[in-house]
Order: structure tokens, then sequence, then C-alpha cells
């Protein structure tokens, strides 16, 4: 029997530095994968034309749309789902190799662990070192869906990995600024779509509850200063995802 194929597939924009790191990792993968934005302000495009197998440019209108054309021009039995800010390890390359080469395996899709490391600081308690999600999964079995925090739906049993994801997100203030502007819009137009409208509090209560809920409760006064900024800036992700969906509320009562 032939060896299963791995396609890793990476959706990408603005990743000019952190892609060549990232497409090492999966150096193991028979076919690499990447789906450009080709509003990128760097050199995104370039690198991957340079260092990947396939480059799908793709305009960005949500992240289960772009995931799900990457994964129809890849030719792989399976697909690694990988953020640009992610590596794998050698360990969970290895895993994942003798995993797909056991022909006994009944399960179409596997779970990974994430290891954060945050603001330059791997996070123990308060970043997403807890998540847990699906990125290896059959290429006929499974399909992403959700505009923003997207997921595999997938047709058949999953298992969990041991080797992990290590996640360099967010390495200074200014990129975790730009994150809250990007995701914040996405999920206020995401909620606005689906008939939510402005609540005062969720503009004065959430944010406070998120920011005690990471720190107090996940712990995330053990990540030190830079879990604190993590919590608190979650906080105002909160309220201004907020704020934005009262935005769009009075565009459409304008209208």
């Amino acid at each position: 029997m032939p060896e299963p194929r791995i396609t890793a597939l990476i959706v990408a924009k603005d990743e000019e530095a952190n892609l060549p790191g990232c497409l090492a990792s999966v150096a193991f993968a028979h076919e690499r994968v990447v789906v450009v934005d080709p509003s990128s302000r760097d050199d995104t495009r370039g690198v991957a034309e340079r260092l990947a197998d396939v480059v799908v440019v793709r305009p960005f209108d949500d992240f289960a749309s772009q995931r799900n054309a990457g994964k129809a021009a890849a030719l792989g039995d399976w697909i690694l789902s990988i953020d640009a800010d992610e590596r794998a390890t050698p360990e969970l390359a290895d895993e994942i190799r003798a995993a797909l080469a056991d022909p006994s395996s009944p399960h179409a899709g596997f779970r990974i662990p994430i290891r954060s490391e945050i603001l330059g600081r791997p996070f123990g308690y308060s970043g997403t070192q807890q998540d847990l999600p699906l990125r290896l999964f059959r290429r006929d079995r499974g399909v992403w869906t959700g505009r923003v925090h997207e997921t595999v739906r997938l047709d058949g049993s999953e298992a969990r990995m041991h080797g992990v994801l290590e996640h360099r997100t967010i390495p200074d203030v200014r990129v975790f600024l730009r994150k809250i502007d990007h995701y914040t819009s996405l999920e206020a137009r995401d909620l606005h779509r689906a008939g939510a409208r402005f609540r005062a509090r969720d503009l004065t209560l959430r944010p406070a509850w998120l920011f005690l809920k990471l720190y107090l409760y996940k712990q995330g006064f053990r990540d030190g200063l830079e879990g604190l900024m993590f919590c608190a800036m979650s906080g105002v992700s909160a309220a201004v995802r907020t704020w934005k969906l009262r935005e769009l509320d009075h565009m459409e009562a304008a209208r």
C-alpha cells in the first residue's frame, strides 16, 4: 500500500517574516500549499512562490473559504492545517508520519495541541496553550465552516496527537493592536449578519468578565507582566468588537 500523501496548508497575509520558518517546519509533507491574500503589504506572495509547491492567490472574504480554496487545490490524501506563525515540532512530524502509515487506524482526523509564545514569552495559563483544534484530516472527509473562528466539520472519528504546534503569536503590542482591529471587524460583521445587536452590558460587563476569567480563573497572573497585558487586551478586544457592532447598527438605521 502506498504511503498516504500529506498536504500542509497555510493561509497567509503579511507573513513574509513568518512564512519561511513555517514552511521549513512542514518539510516532511509531500506538498505545501499557501493561500495568499493579494492585499498583503509585504512580500508574502514572493516568499510563497519561492518556497511552496502550490500558491493560490485569493482575495480574503472569510477564513473558512480561504482554507477550503486551498484544500480544493491540494492533492494530498491528508490535510495538515497550520498557520504561518506556527511551527510543527520534529516530534509532531514523526508522530504524524507514524499515525498515517498505520493502515488499521480508523480515524479521519486528529486534534493537535498548541503551545503559545505571546509577547515573546511562553505562556502556560492564559494563552492558547489549552487549545486542541482539529488540524489534520482526510482531504475527502473534512471541510471548514465559520467565517471568523473556523472549524473543521469532519465525517468520521477523530483522535489526539501528543506532539505539538508551537504558536509564536503576537510578538509585540503593535501586532496585538493590528490583530484586535482585524478580528473585531470580522467578528462584528459576523454577529451583525447573524442578527445580534448592540447591548450596553456587552460593552461594560463582558470585557471585565473576560479579563477576570483569563487573569484569575485561568491564572494569567502566573504568566507575568505579559500575562497581565494579554488578559487586559483581550478584555479591550471584547469592548472594541461590541462598539463596532454598535456602529454597524447605526449604519443600518441610517439607510
